[in-house]
């Protein structure tokens, strides 16, 4: 039997209306449609993109820092060491500010250095050098309330002392003090006592060299006795503390063992067993 042309036609003109169905809603989007959406989409900026930084880490930072700076020290610390250990004494005792070389300025009066009875006259006030007592202030951290001779102290800076003098007139009682305090503390080859008459508050001596000074307080007396005490003697290892030394205060030179002297016999630098002066400090 044979299938109706009729059904066949209906059938595929349903087919035909679906298809343009669909076709009709495609068409709905035109090129121009199409075109416009996709410009949109091109132009829209994209959304910003959120970033949350690292914390740096500022201890690491710190510690390097540090370690520069200590080496830094360190390397420079050294550097001054050497360069200052190949200094000579007194080299550095001339690199104080203020300090007055007499053995540069006159070796004659440094050179001279006999010993003699009675009062000595002297160039240089207080004086730094030149002939002195048989007997020498006894230099051992000794501070003295008054005035002493001349010829006694120049013998103990002979030995290597650092003789501290000060005008009791200008220095006031706590920088006395101060001063005092400082002479105990170093101990051997030091003493002080009062100078009136002084053009400055403070005066340091040791053998051929002064530094006169306005205070206590000055950093400098650390420094002339660092660099003098002893280096300056012009008899090393001689002490201050033993043999024929004079404790006694007064500006006028106490002759001890004068007559044993005048009639030949040994001097007293050479006998230990010298009764010293009566002490008055």
């Amino acid at each position: 039997m044979s299938t109706p042309q009729g059904g066949g036609n209906k059938r595929s003109s349903s087919t035909v209306r679906v298809s343009g169905k669909t076709d009709a809603v495609n068409s709905t989007k035109t090129p121009d449609t199409r075109r416009s959406s996709a410009s949109a989409n091109r132009s829209r900026p994209p959304a910003p993109q959120m970033r949350v930084a690292k914390q740096r880490d500022w201890s690491w930072i710190a510690i390097i820092a540090v370690a520069a700076v200590l080496a830094g020290g360190i390397v420079g610390y050294a550097i001054y060491n050497n360069y200052s250990s190949g200094r000579s004494w007194q080299s550095k005792a001339d690199s104080i500010s203020g300090i007055l070389d007499y053995r540069k300025s006159d070796p004659k009066l440094v050179a001279t250095r006999d010993h003699q009875w009675g009062p000595i006259t002297y160039t240089v006030t207080p004086p730094v050098a030149g002939n002195h007592n048989y007997n020498w202030q006894r230099c051992a951290g000794d501070v003295y309330p008054a005035q002493i001779a001349n010829e006694h102290a120049v013998h103990s800076m002979e030995h290597g002392a650092v003789w501290v003098t000060y005008n009791p007139a200008t220095l006031s009682a706590d920088q006395v003090a101060k001063l005092s305090t400082k002479v105990k503390s170093v101990g051997d080859y030091i003493l002080m006592s009062p100078y009136p008459g002084l053009k400055t508050p403070i005066s340091l001596q040791a053998w051929g060299f002064q530094l006169p000074l306005q205070s206590a307080d000055d950093k400098r007396i650390d420094q002339f006795i660092h660099d003098l005490r002893i280096n300056a003697s012009m008899e090393p290892g001689v002490d201050c503390s033993s043999g024929s030394y004079i404790t006694a205060t007064g500006t006028t030179p106490h002759d001890l063992g004068k007559g044993a002297t005048d009639s030949g016999t040994t001097a007293p630098d050479s006998q230990p067993g010298a009764t010293p002066a009566p002490s008055q400090s």
